[in-house]
């Protein structure tokens, strides 16, 4: 008979001790607290480096892998497109508007505030009074990613099909230009949407029709084409290529690459942890580690990126324009806009958790603007969602909060049932959030260029 090691049976009772002290409690009512439990924090001193290494492998929580290689060109076409406000209906919004630097690739913002806004950062208003439907998801690590935006409505199966909202309009010829999966088609689709960028008059883009893609994006390549410098960059960036032969996939490709090649980060205390080094993390941070592991956390927010990849329904709460869904046309139904498929309603992609102390705010709309009430959320969810006060919001936004949660609850992810983070766990998950930042990721303002080839001013 197989022998089975001591570490082991240690391992499998940590994985599932947590699991049964968080067993599953009615959603509608927290059970009274001289009868609800949560798992007993670890002390410091008794938590050791392999124990944790080893509850990380038998959680699937594994380091990033390397980057693809980017040709240089490609990264400074890249860079150049998603600062320059050209790809955009009116020229008054780039892609890094909502993507800034000095935000961590977000915008500090709950909803962001797309084509007609006025200012960056918190301080961007809308004279228009339209919201984009969700928050702005960072950047980084994309290459690393199978679904993304929020929906994950680009997304590439273990197979390598890459599908994406344009369907069979994204042709043969432009998805074989496409290097990095769906961080190369990413860019396709923001410029499309006139909430974001395109507008709704004023320009010839917007004249063109919604389901038009081709023609949106052949709008936008005769308006690259016009400036010499971009021209020079796009052949540099494809050698042995013709401005003349090349589509808009040429152009998100490279805002992908410049992605891939600049917002790539994997270097953080828990890498150098993963990679052997014992005295990476702190104390603390090492207890908070064993904490997130043992906990169902790690259920969720595992692999390279410490995200699943999947869908989950949370219980945040639906506020904003939504994306044209039920009976007000303002709820927003998640991945089941993708799928058609009613389970997947209320389902939104899980967070990956590297850099996430700097990502703020969160969840799918961006709710809760600190990451610990993020995880103080998770700890009876369904009271938290039934509670939330909309004075937290924008002031713009409040009357918009949907009166629909039990609707969310009706969907929300079994695994959220009963469970109970007291302060000491959140503290401790706090801790280990801290070892997941990487310190080049803090300050991104040396990509902001200083100058873009079309003349337009660069948002910074």
């Amino acid at each position: 008979m197989r022998r089975i090691s001591w570490k082991t049976c240690v391992i499998a009772a940590i994985l599932a001790g947590p699991l049964m002290y968080c067993a599953d409690q009615p959603a509608t009512a927290p059970a009274p607290a001289s009868s609800r439990h949560s798992p007993v924090p670890p002390a410091p001193g008794t938590v050791t480096p392999a124990l944790v290494r080893q509850l990380a492998a038998a959680r699937g929580v594994v380091p990033l892998p390397p980057a693809p290689y980017v040709r240089p060109a490609l990264a400074r076409l890249g860079r150049a497109l998603a600062f320059d406000k050209i790809l955009s209906g009116n020229r008054d919004i780039s892609c890094t508007t909502c993507h800034l630097p000095e935000f961590a690739t977000g915008d500090g913002r709950s909803l962001s505030i797309g084509a007609g806004g006025v200012g960056i950062g918190p301080a961007r208003r809308t004279p228009s009074g339209i919201f984009i439907p969700r928050n702005a998801p960072a950047l980084f690590n994309v290459a690393a990613m199978r679904h993304l935006f929020w929906d994950g409505r680009v997304e590439i199966d273990h197979h390598g099909h890459l599908s994406t909202p344009a369907g069979s309009q994204l042709s043969p010829e432009m998805r074989r230009v496409l290097e990095f999966g769906p961080a190369s088609a990413l860019a396709m689709f923001p410029v499309g949407s006139r909430d974001e960028m395109r507008g709704y008059s004023g320009n010839e883009l917007a004249a063109i029709p919604d389901d038009d893609n081709p023609a949106i994006w052949a709008g936008i390549m005769r308006r690259i084409g016009k400036i010499p410098e971009y021209r020079r960059m796009f052949e540099e960036a494809y050698p042995g290529q013709r401005f003349d032969r090349m589509t808009f996939a040429h152009a998100s490709n490279a805002i992908g690459a410049f992605m891939v090649d600049k917002l790539t980060f994997a270097n953080t205390p828990w890498d150098r942890f993963l990679a052997g080094r014992d005295n990476a993390l702190t104390p603390n941070q090492l207890v908070g580690a064993q904490t997130f592991l043992t906990l169902k956390c790690a259920i969720c927010h595992n692999g390279a990126t410490l995200s699943d990849d999947e869908f989950h329904d949370v219980a945040m709460v639906q506020f904003g324009p939504g994306k044209g869904n039920g009976s007000s046309l303002r709820d927003d139904y998640g991945r089941m806009n993708v799928t058609g498929l009613e389970s997947d309603k209320y389902l939104f992609r899980t967070t990956p958790l590297r850099n996430v102390e700097l990502t703020g705010p969160y969840g799918h709309d961006g709710a809760i603007s600190s990451l610990q009430g993020f995880i103080e959320h998770y700890s009876d969810s369904d009271q938290k969602l039934l509670s939330f006060d909309p004075m937290q919001l924008d002031a713009a936004v409040r009357s918009t909060l949907l009166p629909n949660a039990a609707d969310i609850l009706a969907q929300r992810d079994t695994l959220l049932k009963g469970v109970v983070l007291t302060p000491a766990l959140v503290g401790q998950l706090m801790d280990y959030m801290s070892a997941l930042t990487d310190d080049r990721a803090r300050d991104l303002t040396h990509l902001t260029p200083r100058h873009v080839p079309s003349g337009l001013p660069v948002d910074h």
